[in-house]
């Protein structure tokens, strides 16, 4: 696969927003790690328990709590950070939500891209710049087959819509501002992502974590919805290559679909079985699932696949992480957290152990 010299970031001054969030604490994480000061910028925490907390990341690097809506505050926050790397997270991320609260989903994922954009725009510190988005970003024709970068934008929730709405902006800055001045920016749409210490509500491995603690059947919505799974730091791993590569080269800055290859897209019901072998494996508890009717399941895409061939292509990219091994290494996550092992090392051990992965 190709490398990333985790040294690059030592000592880089990094601005992300959404650090509080799953991908975001998972992310910092990596950084500190690497040795780089790091500035978070984002609400609470949206879960309790949450990663940001178990993790005690604060300690280890400035941490700003504040909505990123708030464009005079996410200026002079970003003004004294006078960061060399930007990685956008913050955003609403949950398509149920979206429905239930479209105005705030589409002012924070696409003015908060443009608060950050105009941030960015105004200052001559910035590199370069990743702005995270979504494989829901495409207009869903129930395809078999994956979506390309080139394939139209869409979204048909209001989740997805503003997603594509905050790639068409992020697109258009750079036409008009960034090029010109030497800065990097591409956007990145993953897979779904899965690993230790995601508390969110309505996906399905935090649900089949929530059943086994409490040792409850597990409720599966959509059950045939085929989707690719890749471990978060798998995911986040590909981020840094991105970031690096285009800081010494403009000409690789792009959009890209993140995911991993086809072996690892497999339907929810696929998903949750392996999920109760594995945990039966490590535990010796059986755990039951059964299938929701709710109406939940008629907002979810069926098909929803995305082609890495470009990723793979420019990035020499190969994906390390079966859906199996993700899933153990979750569960092994899972049975440490519950165990109250101390949430930093056993995040430092996983880290590690992607990272000395020889595949």
């Amino acid at each position: 696969m190709g490398i990333v010299k985790l040294s690059f970031y030592k000592d880089k001054k990094i601005f992300v927003t959404g650090h509080t969030g799953f991908k975001g604490t998972w992310l910092c994480k990596m950084l500190i790690n690497a040795g780089a000061e790091v500035t978070g910028y984002a609400l609470k925490p949206p879960t309790n328990p949450s990663l940001f907390e178990l993790s005690s990341i604060e300690n280890e690097m400035e941490s700003i709590i504040h909505n990123i809506r708030d464009i005079k505050h996410l200026e002079q926050a970003f003004s004294k950070a006078q960061p060399e790397i930007v990685i956008h997270l913050a955003a609403q991320p949950l398509v149920l939500e979206s429905y239930a609260l479209p105005h705030q989903t589409y002012e924070t994922n696409i003015m908060g891209t443009v608060n950050l954009l105009e941030c960015i725009r105004k200052n001559n510190s910035v590199q370069s710049v990743l702005v995270v988005t979504t494989d829901k970003v495409y207009e869903n024709n129930e395809w078999i087959w994956g979506y390309r970068e080139n394939d139209t934008l869409g979204g048909h929730d209001p989740y997805s819509s503003s997603k594509s709405c905050s790639e068409l902006i992020t697109n258009s800055y750079n036409r008009s501002y960034f090029i010109d001045r030497n800065i990097a920016i591409s956007t990145v749409r993953a897979g779904n992502v899965i690993g230790g210490g995601d508390f969110a509500k309505n996906r399905i491995v935090p649900d089949c974590i929530r059943a086994a603690e409490k040792n409850t059947t597990i409720i599966v919505r959509n059950p045939n919805s085929k989707r690719h799974y890749q471990h978060v730091i798998e995911a986040l791993y590909a981020y840094l290559m991105i970031i690096q590569k285009q800081y010494n080269n403009l000409e690789v800055s792009s959009s890209y679909n993140v995911a991993p290859d086809d072996s690892n897209c497999i339907s929810t019901i696929t998903l949750v079985c392996l999920f109760c072998e594995k945990w039966k494996e490590a535990t010796e508890i059986k755990l039951n699932w059964s299938n929701s009717t709710s109406e939940t399941a008629s907002h979810e895409s069926t098909y929803l696949i995305l082609d890495n061939s470009k990723f793979k292509h420019v990035f020499n990219w190969q994906s390390k992480w079966s859906v199996d091994t993700s899933i153990k290494k979750t569960i092994e996550w899972t049975i440490a957290y519950l165990a109250n092992e101390n949430i930093s090392s056993v995040m430092d051990k996983q880290i590690l152990d992607f990272i000395n992965d020889k595949k």
